[in-house]
């Protein structure tokens, strides 16, 4: 997959999981990106080690842009957020 659809798929992830996730998160577009992208990744990880690697969402979850892998990545996009806000909450 090139970059200019990892940048699609963190862009749509990230700001999905902004939109979904309650409270407030700071962050420009860049830390956007980068949220759904790493969410991409830890989503697609999290879906392939569930539902198996030879079931249709477990490959779909791997960062294409299709229904399944913007779920997956919308979902591991909003782990980093709660994970983001425990690191940040103990530090404060």
């Amino acid at each position: 997959m090139g970059i200019i659809a990892w940048l699609v798929l963190g862009l749509i992830a990230g700001g999905l999981a902004k939109l979904i996730y309650p409270g407030h998160q700071g962050g420009g577009i860049f830390a956007t990106l980068g949220l759904g992208i790493l969410g991409a990744l830890v989503g697609g990880y999290l879906g392939s080690m569930l539902l198996g690697s030879g079931s249709g969402a477990g490959a779909a979850s791997v960062g294409a842009l299709t229904i399944p892998g913007v779920i997956f990545a919308v979902l591991g996009a909003m782990l980093l957020i709660f994970i983001w806000g425990l690191i940040t909450r103990r530090a404060a």
